[in-house]
């Protein structure tokens, strides 16, 4: 593969195109995709997809413009870079910012995520192993009237040259496995599942091991469990109390009102449009006290088996660990080199496409919340009055990402220090901006679980990305929980 992507290279390199344009760059991605599925006892139509092709960029006195392109011939690359120096040169007078030589990346490198050159399991055995998983969800329990066990697995592979030298070569593999089941009895019914609507499983980069069958088929039994024991639950209380959210829980809370608030596209108003803008304003960053003194979030794509790990972002960018919030304090955003130059601020290597034929916007990546020291026992001692919430099952926030309302799946009351019952339709709700001052006490490393999704969604047009996050449990004070409807209400 280095040796068809280095004549690639050299290719554009010598295309006449490429001298007409004052600088350029080409990102060749192939994404080969692979779904399993076994419900209600029956294996569904595996899936299966294959997709090629090259975005290229031609800056042309300080314009830049964009042509994607599945033919990765000579002939296809050069037709891609004469489309792109002519939109440069039509959206030339309307540019918002010039681009200069230092927005063309010279670095160079290679990446591969773990497990990408593990082998393959066979189709055959996968089907199998969901089908034994499938079967547990049901397993002497009539109530389960749905249940379902899947597999995704994703390779992507990426490679990128520009005018000024660079290249580099990155290789991922994304591994989701699921589960889900839902009990039913008259007319309640409650579900559970591996990872929700939300991240769809336990997202990570990674080899098949990460298909961990034992593993698995504990967590069947608890889920089916666990959904047997949500039929027949209290609602969740109500009324202002604290809040005690699991990782499952947190990373939505944490993509929703501290990723998407901080994407700096979104505070420049690039998404105003379509997905909304944001609370933060340019001027916060240094001063705003973001949460309390317990808030610690570190933008790392250099976490191993993370979801969104990688050494370069899609615009070149080295990648490093970086703070965007510590002590409580904003103090960075999430903005990749074009944003910070028009922001004036300092940012990460986050500008990210979802596809060979997407050109890069500000992205989260790994977004993580850094672990305190508090065991969980210790947390939950803490709590006289409050419940404890896992997985996330329904979300809305404003398009300013500020002002939220979040339900789960599971929910448990916590009473004088102790567990108590569990509760169903486990619901809170909150504003951004005050939320986490509420923060009381962060987990300590062993309550930290690394996940993600891969349905971040953003753009016009609209690009889906992989995004990680980690996080340890969470205690927040004076949270306005609620229930669900009583049964029988509409």
């Amino acid at each position: 593969m280095l040796d068809d992507l280095t004549r690639m290279a050299d290719a554009v390199r010598g295309l006449p195109e490429s001298t007409a344009v004052n600088d350029w760059s080409v990102c060749w991605t192939r994404t080969r995709t692979r779904g399993w599925s076994v419900r209600r006892g029956v294996a569904e139509p595996p899936s299966a997809s294959l997709a090629e092709g090259a975005l290229v960029t031609a800056i042309v006195d300080g314009a830049e413009g964009w042509a994607a392109t599945a033919d990765v011939s000579e002939r296809g690359l050069a037709l891609a870079l004469g489309h792109a120096a002519d939109w440069a040169r039509v959206v030339g007078a309307r540019a918002l910012v010039p681009m200069v030589p230092t927005d063309v990346s010279d670095a160079r490198g290679t990446y591969t995520g773990p497990g990408v050159d593990t082998p393959e399991l066979s189709p055959a055995l996968v089907r199998d192993a969901l089908r034994r998983l499938e079967a547990r969800l049901r397993q002497g329990a009539p109530d389960i009237v749905d249940a379902s066990a899947s597999l995704d697995v994703t390779d992507v592979d990426q490679a990128s040259w520009t005018s000024r030298g660079g290249a580099t070569l990155q290789r991922f593999r994304h591994v989701a496995p699921n589960l889900a089941a839902t009990a039913a009895r008259g007319s309640a019914s409650q579900g559970r599942s591996l990872g929700g609507g939300y991240n769809g499983g336990v997202n990570n980069q990674g080899g098949f091991d990460r298909f961990d069958i034992p593993f698995l088929e504990g967590e069947a039994e608890r889920i089916r469990e666990e959904a047997l024991a949500l039929l027949l639950a209290p609602q969740c209380p109500s009324g202002p109390m604290q809040l005690l959210l699991l990782p499952g829980q947190m990373m939505l809370q944490i993509h929703e009102s501290i990723g998407h608030p901080l994407e700096l596209d979104r505070i420049l108003g690039d998404e105003r449009n379509y997905a909304g803008t944001s609370f933060v304003t340019r001027d916060m960053f240094g001063t705003y006290r973001y949460g309390s003194d317990l808030l610690n979030v570190t933008f790392d794509p250099t976490v191993p088996g993370e979801l969104a790990s990688y050494a370069f972002d899609d615009a070149g960018t080295p990648a490093r660990r970086e703070w965007l919030i510590r002590k409580g304090i904003l103090e960075r955003p999430l903005g990749g080199a074009l944003s910070q130059r028009r922001a004036g601020l300092p940012g990460t290597a986050n500008a990210r496409s979802s596809a060979w034929d997407r050109p890069p916007i500000d992205r989260m990546a790994n977004l993580n919340v850094e672990p305190g020291d508090a065991s969980l026992a210790q947390l939950i001692a803490g709590v006289e009055r409050g419940v404890m919430m896992e997985t996330n099952i329904s979300w809305s926030i404003d398009d300013s990402r500020n002002k939220f309302q979040f339900g789960c799946e599971w929910g448990r009351v916590i009473r004088n220090g102790a567990l108590a019952e569990v509760v169903k339709n486990p619901n809170y709700r909150g504003i951004s901006a005050t939320f986490w001052r509420s923060l009381s006490g962060v987990g300590d490393a062993s309550t930290v679980e690394v996940l993600g999704t891969p349905y971040c969604g953003k753009g016009e047009p609209n690009q889906m990305v992989r995004v990680g996050h980690a996080s340890p449990a969470c205690l927040f004070d004076n949270v306005d929980v609620f229930g669900g409807e009583a049964e029988g209400e509409a």
